[in-house]
């Protein structure tokens, strides 16, 4: 009995990982006979959980949007994952996600495990979030278009491009890109017959269309560089400082976001990648130890002129008060 519980809930595990498996496959991922698989989903069923069924060469099972949200499994490293993910979705740059992030919150961390709820508090309080620049996209949009993505499922949406009217796309879509303080899709557009991207803050709309295709190989190394060449995103800075400080202690305040390498019980150096120039100017600020600017020219240039404008913010002089 035991080992049929245990079973059914890395069988529910495995549906909640992908939105179709074939059948064969599953029963080998459970290393079980097909009809022990029927048994086993029979039983997901008769515990409330809506599992369908497909038959023919492309036949499978598939776990449905049920009348309530069944309880997800998830290992330690995808809770504390969830878990941080979620504190920081408020700061994203998706619509609506404050209030909504904050009681999903309270709800995970209330479940874990203590050991796990520590490590979640020490991510937490050791990380520097800094604020999306970018337009808002709305949720409902970015969770549709990530589905589809993940399904590979045509999607179908409105779009409008800078200074164009309004257009209906249908596209195959192949990865969700966040540059720059925007979200972009990669995907190809069936009417053009070419790769596109397509920001997420002017498109909407979207649908998926029930229609699933086999992906087509892209024209660049990777789904961001694509973006990078036909977007005009601004090219990623890769920062490096040498930093008079302990790793561990710069790891506490940056080790999300950056590489901290130890050089000697004091020094160590830091290299991190952005479009933005500020954040790694404040991360290193947050350290509170002396650092020297190893490259590249543009950030030298830019921490030299923030510490002008604070200088000279304590230097000017003293202005009377106001009535």
């Amino acid at each position: 009995m035991a080992n049929t519980s245990s079973r059914a809930l890395r069988l529910l595990s495995l549906l909640q990982t992908h939105r179709h498996w074939p059948g064969t496959e599953l029963a080998e991922r459970l290393a079980v006979s097909e009809r022990t698989l029927r048994r086993d989903v029979d039983r997901l069923r008769e515990l409330g959980y809506p599992v369908r069924a497909s038959r023919g060469t492309d036949g499978g099972y598939q776990l449905a949007p049920g009348a309530v949200l069944p309880p997800l499994l998830l290992d330690d490293e995808e809770a504390v994952a969830l878990a941080v993910g979620i504190g920081d979705a408020a700061q994203s740059g998706i619509a609506g996600m404050r209030e909504a992030s904050l009681r999903a919150l309270t709800k995970v961390v209330q479940v874990l495990p203590p050991r796990l709820r520590a490590r979640v508090d020490t991510l937490r309080g050791m990380t520097y979030s800094v604020a999306a620049p970018g337009p808002v996209v709305a949720a409902g949009v970015l969770t549709t278009v990530a589905q589809t993505c993940r399904d590979q499922e045509r999607l179908r949406f409105h779009y409008t491009a800078r200074g164009a009217a309004p257009t209906e796309r249908e596209v195959e879509p192949h990865r969700m890109v966040a540059l720059g303080g925007r979200w972009y899709l990669v995907a190809y557009d069936l009417t053009r017959h070419d790769w596109r991207s397509f920001r997420l803050d002017r498109l909407t709309g979207p649908a998926a269309t029930g229609m699933h295709f086999r992906p087509r190989p892209l024209p660049a190394e990777d789904a961001a560089a694509f973006v990078q060449a036909t977007s005009r995103a601004p090219a990623p800075y890769t920062v490096e400082a040498l930093v008079h400080a302990p790793a561990t202690r710069v790891r506490q305040v940056a080790d999300q976001w950056a590489t901290v390498e130890p050089l000697d019980d004091d020094t160590c150096r830091i290299t991190m990648t952005s479009t933005s120039l500020d954040w790694p100017t404040q991360a290193l600020g947050n350290v509170g130890a002396e650092f020297e600017v190893l490259g590249p020219p543009e950030f030298a240039a830019h921490v030299h002129e923030w510490g002008a404008r604070f200088i000279r913010a304590t230097s000017a002089p003293e202005r009377p008060s106001l009535p």
